[in-house]
């Protein structure tokens, strides 16, 4: 309720990629909080099991099939979304997918397409928002970045090459926004390792199953940190001490990091189960069916991060610590006397 007794309006939120894995658990975090959720992604039985379970928890939710490589199909989702929920309030880019393969095994049209959805998705999804919320002088653009966007690693160059682009637009498009007064908020999540189905379902060449370079976490644990992102007003949020290590380690020995992702990132992304020639790839098309958010790897993955909740909690650690070094003082002359 607000301060005058009537009813707080909910939230307008779009999160692109919500049909399944990390965008499917951000969708579910902001229904949680009874947000209005516009969800844009290919794969329409995600969408609608994503519709039923936003619901659910008490939020509305809009599915709306979207190829978010396609600019004016995205376009087209936000005002719908306008037109259903009102006006945006965030927007989360967090569409993707890649291919696990060297580079040179890459086909062109296969990289331009892994390209143009991965990081054009997320310039279309900016520009539909911008479109939107700087009329406004409101608003909040979640970026779904990841440590990859510091400290690339082999077989990912697709993916890899896409979250550099996307630190280098975001802060473009942010030093812009500062330039001409404009109160719009874009921040970045580093993601760590985390437990979806793509890697059941973005293209692989490699002769093992594709995996996330343990330690693996669970997608809700990024939802959270997204959720929070999008109303922290930090310029950027790092999950998990991994993906903290990945970007500090890079900064200042970048090239022993290069030398250690050559003897180990290879078979650090592969089971030792043989890749089967018949897997499905989302590629071109979505692949048909339910996935939800998690991959295979739940027995694996942890559905917590202490440095996600310290770093989420900083005010507060900070207090306890400066409260605790004022006691301890008060301590100490006491004895003394």
């Amino acid at each position: 309720m607000s301060s005058n007794g009537q009813s707080k309006t909910p939230e307008v939120v779009v999160v692109t990629g919500a049909s399944a894995g990390v965008g499917r658990a951000i969708a579910r975090e902001f229904g949680k909080h009874g947000a209005s959720v516009g969800l844009l992604a290919r794969g329409e039985d995600g969408l609608d099991a994503a519709v039923h379970e936003i619901e659910r928890l008490g939020g509305r939710a809009l599915a709306i099939p979207t190829d978010v490589a396609d600019h004016e199909a995205v376009e087209a989702g936000a005002k719908r979304v306008e037109e259903e929920f009102g006006p945006i309030d965030v927007w989360v880019n967090n569409a993707m997918t890649t291919i696990f393969a060297p580079f040179h095994q890459i086909s062109p049209e296969d990289y331009k397409r892994a390209t143009e959805v991965t990081y054009l998705g997320y310039v279309w999804g900016t520009m539909a928002a911008l479109r939107r919320m700087r009329p406004r002088n409101r608003g909040t653009i979640v970026q779904v970045a990841s440590a990859l966007a510091y400290r690339a690693i082999p077989l990912q160059s697709p993916y890899c090459g896409a979250k550099h682009a996307i630190r280098g637009f975001t802060d473009s498009i942010r030093s812009e926004l500062i330039h001409d007064g404009i109160d719009v908020h874009l921040t970045a999540v580093n993601l760590p390792a985390v437990n979806t189905p793509q890697f059941d379902w973005c293209k692989s060449e490699m002769p093992n199953r594709a995996q996330p370079v343990p330690p693996i976490f669970q997608p809700e644990v990024i939802a959270e940190a997204v959720y929070f992102a999008a109303h922290a007003r930090r310029r950027e949020v790092t999950v998990g001490w991994p993906a903290v290590k990945a970007i500090w380690g890079n900064k200042f020995f970048p090239g022993l990091g290069d030398w250690y992702l050559a003897r180990t990132g290879v078979d650090s992304q592969q089971t030792d189960e043989p890749n089967r020639s018949d897997s499905p790839s989302n590629l071109y098309e979505p692949v048909a069916g339910d996935h939800g958010a998690h991959g295979r790897f739940d027995e694996r993955a942890e559905d917590w991060s202490a440095q996600s909740w310290l770093n989420m909690h900083r005010g507060w650690v900070a207090a306890g610590a400066v409260a605790g070094f004022v006691l301890a003082g008060a301590l100490a002359q006491g004895k003394r006397r």
